[in-house]
Order: structure tokens, then sequence, then C-alpha cells
């Protein structure tokens, strides 16, 4: 029994971890106690615990990130990292503690009924925060117009016609409004100002991204799927960050139920019925595909900055995006000719694309690994 495996649920806080450990067998697991969410801690409690080779750990992801993982794996602990809502629960459980919770994840990390999530490595992970903080800086910058625009519209101030809204000419008319009230004056300073200092911060960030695109480890992936039409540069590393390895899908399909695109089910005995799609997994892919997806509603062609992209490119991924184009066109017009709604044709298009992304993805990383 010395030798046999101990498996430890850890119930992770912002500033403590609750500890519960099973040993092999039948027997109910038992809650260990507290220790401080800090790296000197956890060190002296699985010193405390025994041999790491007899050691098996898991805790769920969350806003902690993944550092715990990468310091029990520098320490030779086998580690998993568990997807939250993939963790099976009792029906009619209406009490939740960290006791608990750690508890039941060494109870079933013992009986392997746990899923795992897939780890990124450290600058995956710093690639993905960059895109993200993209993404949370357009979200800024969209609140900083509305608010703009209401002001504007409280006080009956129209733009010109003609003119759209946030290009060059609309910007150069809103640089000579004039405004009697000192009041208002300052309003519209502030907003105007505040748009400008988020237009700043997004464009300082996007020529980050230009330069991982270019000289980042995931360059080659990021050119090779702009090859993609809709998947320009932005979209290509939005991909490739929230991806992070395409080799670990067996499949185009796996890829596929990873996205969430898939239709869900409800089959038993010769009764087969599908639904909406799953919307299960990574949410930040789901939408990147859906965008791009409205691009095959137009003819396959090759010009302008599709052309440009695919310079340089291996042949056969050339090759794949060609086939796609054709290939995503003609399941968009065939849905929409049998009167389908446009979203749902625009999900099942984006589904495929998922499967051609995965194709060159997965081999572009094949050859740089090797």
């Amino acid at each position: 029994m010395k030798d046999a495996t101990k498996y430890v649920g850890l119930d992770v806080s912002k500033e403590k971890i609750a500890v519960a450990l099973a040993d092999e067998g039948r027997g109910a697991p038992r809650y260990w106690g507290v220790v401080l969410n800090t790296p000197e801690a956890v060190r002296t409690l699985f010193k405390k615990l025994g041999d790491s080779s007899q050691l098996k750990v898991c805790y769920e992801a969350g806003p902690t990130g993944y550092w715990l993982y990468r310091l029990l794996v520098s320490m030779d602990i086998e580690c998993v990292v568990v997807a939250p809502s993939l963790i099976p629960k009792r029906p009619g459980e209406r009490v939740k503690t960290d006791r608990r919770d750690a508890l039941r994840l060494a109870q079933l990390l013992r009986a392997g009924e746990l899923t795992s999530v897939y780890v990124p490595t450290e600058e995956d992970e710093a690639l993905r925060d960059l895109v993200r903080a993209r993404e949370d800086a357009k979200e800024d910058q969209l609140r900083a117009r509305h608010r703009l625009t209401k002001f504007l519209m409280r006080n009956n101030i129209t733009s010109p016609e003609n003119v759209r809204n946030w290009s060059a000419a609309h910007r150069k008319w809103l640089n000579r409004l004039e405004w009697s009230n000192a009041a208002l004056r300052v309003v519209f300073q502030e907003y105007l100002h505040h748009l400008n200092e988020i237009e700043q911060r997004l464009q300082r960030i996007e020529q980050e991204m230009h330069h991982q695109a270019l000289y980042s480890p995931k360059a080659p992936i990021i050119q090779g799927l702009q090859s993609l039409r809709g998947v320009a540069e932005i979209t290509a590393i939005g991909l490739v960050a929230e991806v992070c390895s395409f080799t670990r899908f067996k499949g185009a399909r796996s890829m596929m139920s990873y996205t969430g695109l898939v239709p869900s089910e409800y089959s038993s005995g010769e009764r087969r019925r599908q639904g909406a799609i799953t919307k299960a997994g990574n949410t930040h892919v789901r939408r990147l595909l859906v965008e791009a997806a409205w691009s095959y509603r137009y003819q396959p062609a090759l010009k302008g900055n599709l052309l440009k992209r695919q310079e340089g490119l291996p042949p056969q991924v050339q090759a794949m995006a060609w086939k796609a184009q054709h290939r995503l066109h003609g399941k968009y017009s065939k849905l929409m000719a049998k009167g389908k709604p446009p979203g749902k044709v625009v999900s099942a298009v984006a589904r495929e694309l998922a499967g051609f992304v995965w194709a060159i993805a997965n081999e572009l990383e094949k050859e740089t690994v090797s």
C-alpha cells in the first residue's frame, strides 16, 4: 500500500487552496485542510503528501490561470486541469463549499470521470492575452462611440448627409464642432478625447499583433490561415491564439465539435432528432469562424488582398484554400436555395470552415515541429 497512488483534489481560490485526498480503492476521500495560494505553500504541501511519482492532482480551470499546473509539472507531479462545465453533478445537490468541492474532485479523479482542458504554453497564453486585450479595446471603442453619438443626439446635432459615421470626413466634422455652452463643450471634448485614447491603445495592440504574425513561433500557421477567404491577419491570429495547438485534434470533426458549431442531438431507439448547435467549447473561435463564413456568400475568386496574402505560401495550402472557396460557396448557395434562415446557413458554413482551418493549420504545424 505504500506504493499506492494518491489522488489529490484542489479547490483553488484567489487566496487559499482546499485540499482533499483519495487513496486507491473504494474508500471515502478525506479532507486534508487549507493552504495559502502561494508557490511556497504549495511546495511545502506536496513535500508532506509524499513521493511525487505517487501523486495525481487535479483542479478546475478558472481565473487563477495555469501557474499552479506549471509549478506542479516542474516538481514532476502529474496534474490535470479540469473543465468545470463537464464535472458530473449529483441531482438535487444544493450545498456547495470548498471542502465538498475538493473531496468531490479527488473522488472523480480516482474514478476517471473528469475531462481535462488543454493547457497552453506560456508563449501561447501571452498571445491569447494580447488578442483578448484587443477585443476588450474594441468593446471600449464601441461604448465610447455610442456615448458620443447619443450625446450629440440629445443636443439635436446630426452629421452631414452622405457622410459615413466614423469615416475621415466624419472625424473632421466632429473636430470642427463649436459649443456656446461651456459645460457642453467640456462634455464633448472629454467624450472625444476618451475615444481618441482608446483608438490609440487599439493601434498599439494591433501593431504588436502584426509583429507577432510575422516573427512569432506561430507565424507560419498565422500566414497559412490567411490563405482562406474571410480570414485576414486579425482573424488568423485570433484562431491560432485561442486554439494554440491544432495537432491535439484527431481530425476535422473534433475541431468542429470544439467550436460548438455541431448540431445538438436527442435520439432514442429508432428516433433521431437534431437541434440547434451545441455552442460548447471556445466562444471566441466560434465567433471568428461565423464572421469569416459570411465571405463565402460571394462567388469564388482570387484577387485583391486575398491574392497578396497567398503569395509565397505552399502550393498545398493554396489548393486547400481554393477548394474551400468552391465547397463553402456551394454549400451556402444550396442551403439558401432551400429556404433555410441565413443564420443557420452561415453556421453550417462556419462548421465546415473549421474543418479547412484545421486541415491547413495541422499541416503547417507538423512541418514547424519537424
